[in-house]
C-alpha cells in the first residue's frame, strides 16, 4: 500500500516538474516580449518595488537554499528514494531560480535590493494580519497563511545566498537557519534522512505561503502561473514527505 502511494506521488510530481521544465522557456521568452523588451504581454516591466519583484528576489533566494539542503543529504545517506526526491527538489528549484533571476533581467531590475527587507512585497500588500505577518519571526512564530514560520531570528537564517546583501535579521517563511543547515551537514544515514525531510517540508510550507502570495498579487502572467505551480507541485511533494517521514517512523514539525 505504501509502494503504490509512493509510486503515485513520484507520477504526480514528475509530471508537474516537466511541465514547468517544458513551459521554462516559452514563459522567458513571452516574458520578454514580441518586441524584446520586458514584460511583452503582461502589459510591461514590473516596477522595482512591485510583488513581481520582489517575488521573484525573495523566492530565488528561497530556491537556493532547497537546493543547498538538496546537495548536503545527498552526500549524507545512500537512500534512493530521499536521494532521488533531492535531486528532483533541486533540478526543478535551480531551473525555477534561474527564471526568477531572467525575469529580473529582462525587467532591467537588480537581483537584490539593500533597501528592501524580506517578504515586504507580501507586507506592503496585505498590511497586518496578511499574508507577510509573522515573515520576520521575531518569536519564532509562524510566518504567511501557511502555519509555518521562519524559526525565528537564529542568526545566518537569511543570508543564504542572498548576493552579498548584509543579513538584517530578518526570515522567509520556512527557511532553515545556519544552526539546522549545519546539524543536517553533520548527520548521516537515518538521521539525515529525517531532519532533511524535516526541513524541506518547512521550506516547502513557507513557499507555498509566498507563491501563493504572488499567484494573487503578482501583475504578470507568466510569473503568476509559476507560482501557482510551484504551489501544485510542492504540495504534492509535502505529501510524498509525510509518506516518507511515516516510513522513518518521524513526522513533519508541528
Amino acid at each position: 500500500m505504501t509502494l503504490t502511494l509512493t509510486r503515485t506521488h513520484w507520477v504526480s510530481i514528475a509530471a508537474v516538474a516537466l511541465a514547468l521544465l517544458f513551459a521554462g522557456a516559452a514563459t522567458v521568452a513571452s516574458a520578454g516580449g514580441d518586441d524584446g523588451h520586458p514584460g511583452g504581454h503582461g502589459g510591461g516591466a514590473a516596477a522595482a518595488d512591485s510583488a513581481d519583484a520582489g517575488f521573484a528576489r525573495d523566492m530565488a533566494v528561497h530556491h537556493q537554499q532547497a537546493v543547498e539542503m538538496s546537495f548536503i543529504v545527498r552526500d549524507r545517506t545512500q537512500d534512493e528514494e530521499v536521494r532521488r526526491l533531492a535531486y528532483d527538489i533541486a533540478n526543478t528549484q535551480a531551473n525555477q531560480r534561474g527564471m526568477l533571476l531572467g525575469w529580473l533581467d529582462l525587467w532591467g531590475l537588480p537581483k537584490v535590493d539593500s533597501g528592501a527587507e524580506p517578504m515586504a512585497w507580501m507586507e506592503q500588500a496585505h498590511g497586518e494580519g496578511g499574508h507577510g505577518d509573522g515573515a520576520h519571526g521575531d518569536d519564532g512564530g509562524h510566518g504567511g497563511t501557511s502555519g509555518n514560520g521562519a524559526h525565528g531570528s537564529d542568526q545566518g537564517a537569511g543570508d543564504a545566498s542572498r548576493g552579498g546583501q548584509p543579513d538584517t535579521g530578518a526570515v522567509m517563511p520556512g527557511m532553515a537557519t545556519r544552526a539546522e543547515l549545519d546539524r543536517l551537514a553533520k548527520a548521516s544515514g537515518k538521521q539525515a534522512e529525517v531532519l532533511y525531510l524535516q526541513l524541506m517540508t518547512d521550506h516547502h510550507k513557507g513557499g507555498v505561503a509566498m507563491a501563493e502570495g504572488c499567484a494573487s498579487l503578482c501583475t504578470v502572467p507568466q510569473e503568476k502561473a509559476l507560482a501557482q505551480g510551484m504551489v501544485d507541485a510542492q504540495q504534492s511533494e509535502m505529501d510524498l514527505m509525510a509518506d516518507l517521514l511515516k516510513k522513518r517512523g518521524a513526522a513533519p514539525r508541528p
